[in-house]
């Protein structure tokens, strides 16, 4: 546990960093955002192509892994929302707390981190639970907040939707990495060597905007950010290690994976949903602040617990 820990520390010292960065407005709020928008377009984007072609499709796809997790997010998913209908919140917050107790932070801290941590391999994986949680939750989302406030899902909406993923740098990246490897189109060295070095920003980058971001972020709500913070560090890796080892027989490495990043903090990203539908952003913000910081200690342990010896 000791060693995972050290190991993991200079990432969460990276992001705390960054946040003393934003607390001491050295480092404005639209400088995170400018830092963010280089990160998730750019540095991310490169990262995730040049792992994606380098990988084959057959090497990506693993059905037994995509149940496990679907099947593990879906029952936390679900137990948020009945706690939340249960204490009479509308659909729209109900939504974003569900969405806070499953989709966490894969794209800025669990590409980085794990990869590194646990090897390269484990960037299949990894983009397999991203997918989903693009693909299916942050489309879910949309269309029941959307859905709740018209009164009927309409084509509109989910035209709506499929832009939106398809305007996706992280989804266009590993969609366009995979036909380079499908079809076996070489990758030539100075632009290979040109992803590896923009790529190579995005471990850095990513951390220290995850930071800097938490500074804007208050710990209104406790109560709430606690249950949240329960559900996704806890809960949500327990379901997903439940499905993975026991109902899906995944392959022991990639279990693994998928159950680190099951655990995980919140992810900023829905924060801009709650910001941008005016649901619930304080408590998605007091959730984030406070997973992120109990995650320092969790995520150790749970990356201790599911590597090989």
């Amino acid at each position: 546990m000791l060693a995972i820990f050290l190991k993991t520390l200079p990432f969460f010292a990276i992001i705390a960093l960054g946040y003393m960065a934003g607390r001491t407005k050295f480092f404005s709020e639209e400088a995170t955002a400018y830092l963010t928008k280089f990160v998730f377009y750019f540095a991310l984007s490169a990262m995730i192509f040049r792992f994606a072609a380098n990988l084959s499709l057959s090497e990506v796809w693993d059905t037994r892994l995509i149940a496990a997790y679907l099947w593990g997010t879906t029952f936390v998913y679900g137990i948020a929302t009945l706690v939340a209908f249960f204490r009479k919140l509308d659909v729209p917050t109900a939504a974003i707390e569900a969405q806070c107790a499953v989709i966490g932070n894969i794209g800025f801290l669990g590409i980085p981190m794990l990869t590194l941590l646990m090897g390269e391999a484990a960037v299949g994986p990894i983009m397999m639970m991203l997918a989903v949680d693009l693909i299916v939750f942050s489309s879910l989302i949309v269309i029941l907040i959307t859905a709740s406030r018209d009164g009927r899902v309409s084509i509109e909406m989910l035209k709506t939707v499929g832009i939106g993923l398809l305007k996706n740098p992280m989804i266009v990246a590993m969609t366009l990495g995979l036909l380079v490897s499908g079809f076996s189109i070489p990758v030539p060295t100075p632009a290979n060597e040109f992803l590896a070095i923009l790529g190579g920003a995005a471990t850095p980058g990513a951390l220290f905007a995850i930071g800097a971001s938490l500074a804007s972020k208050s710990a209104e709500r406790l109560e709430v950010a606690g249950w949240l913070t329960f559900c996704k560090l806890v809960l949500h890796p327990a379901f997903v290690a439940f499905g993975a080892l026991y109902l899906f027989s995944v392959e022991p490495y990639a279990a693994s994976v998928m159950i680190a990043a099951a655990a995980l903090p919140v992810a900023g990203n829905v924060y801009m949903l709650a910001q941008h539908y005016g649901a619930a952003p304080q408590r998605v913000s007091a959730a984030i602040l406070v997973s992120t910081a109990i995650s320092i200690l969790t995520v150790s342990f749970v990356i201790a617990w599911v590597s090989p010896g």
